[in-house]
């Protein structure tokens, strides 16, 4: 047995300051029994089904027993769940507009069975409206069975977001190609603009293009949509900033980009549309053209 502060590296688990699970090597487990009993009643509350017959819609969740969680080990991410759900409908029959009620009761839905075989049992309260339980039977049972699916669905993907993290090795490539990326737009910012750029692109990052005649700061961007920057020139008065929007819109072919500057100084408004249009638009245009010609 190797002593304390010794022995074989690989054995070692990096301790974080900030608890994080490294490499996702422990096992963690997060309780999904709150969420899941809210996700339910958003699914399978509101349903509804409609024949020549009648109209029945899903009115209540009476009730929801049991548990779900979720657990990551070496990467890996392991479902637990089982349920008893009761539900109560209601509906009308079209030729005679009487209503009735009824409940349908989900007796176990867990990892054990495929969601398509879990068992849905439709009843209605005496009486006549024999031909709305039928209509629960068929149409509503097959419509519960694909909420049922959405909930499982949402519990492995909207769920456990953030906990399978990335591994250090994955981390470092992501950083990597992010380097890479800004610098690739930083030459193509200089090349265009035939001088020195600085462009930190994150949110309170600066910016400043065309030997500083322009500079600012980003407030928001918004990947492949928008951009949001405090823009102005060297001209202006000190201190003083445009709001400049920049939205990318994707259509057939080619992307839209829309331009919404407010803020310039009435002065000016005339010289920076022209500069905008001219200096800007129409430059990039042949920029790019020529950039792709040559790839």
């Amino acid at each position: 047995m190797a002593k304390w502060g010794q022995g074989d590296p690989r054995w070692i688990v990096e301790e974080r300051e900030d608890g994080t699970n490294v490499n996702n090597w422990h096992w963690t487990e997060r309780d999904a029994t709150v969420w899941s009993k809210g996700k339910l009643r958003e699914l399978l509350v509101g349903i509804a089904m409609e024949n020549e017959a009648g109209r029945c819609v899903i009115s209540e969740l009476k009730q929801v027993e049991g548990e779900a969680s979720c657990n990551s080990r070496k990467g890996k991410l392991i479902f637990f769940y089982e349920w008893n759900i009761k539900l109560a409908w209601k509906g009308t029959v079209k030729e005679s507009g009487a209503k009735h009620k009824g409940l349908i009761e989900i007796p176990s839905l867990s990892e054990e069975n495929e969601v398509h075989d879990t068992e849905v049992n439709v009843s209605k309260k005496k009486g006549d409206g024999e031909i709305l339980k039928d209509l629960m039977r068929t149409t509503g049972t097959a419509k519960v069975r694909e909420a049922l699916g959405e909930y499982l669905k949402a519990l492995k993907t909207e769920f456990t977001t953030g906990m399978i993290l990335p591994t250090k090795a994955v981390a470092t490539q992501e950083l990597t190609l992010q380097r890479k990326l800004s610098e690739n737009t930083l030459q193509l910012v200089e090349q265009f603009s035939k001088s020195p750029a600085v462009l930190e692109a994150e949110k309170g990052g600066k910016f400043q293009m065309f030997a500083g005649n322009i500079t600012g700061e980003y407030v928001e961007l918004v990947t492949n949509r928008k951009i949001i920057m405090k823009w102005r020139c060297r001209s202006w008065p000190e201190g003083h900033y445009a709001t400049v929007e920049l939205n990318f819109v994707p259509a057939p072919g080619q992307t839209e980009l829309k331009l919404d500057c407010k803020g310039v100084p009435v002065c000016q408004e005339e010289n920076t549309k022209f500069c905008w249009q001219k200096q800007h638009f129409e430059e990039i245009k042949v920029f790019l053209q020529l950039t792709t010609q040559k790839a």
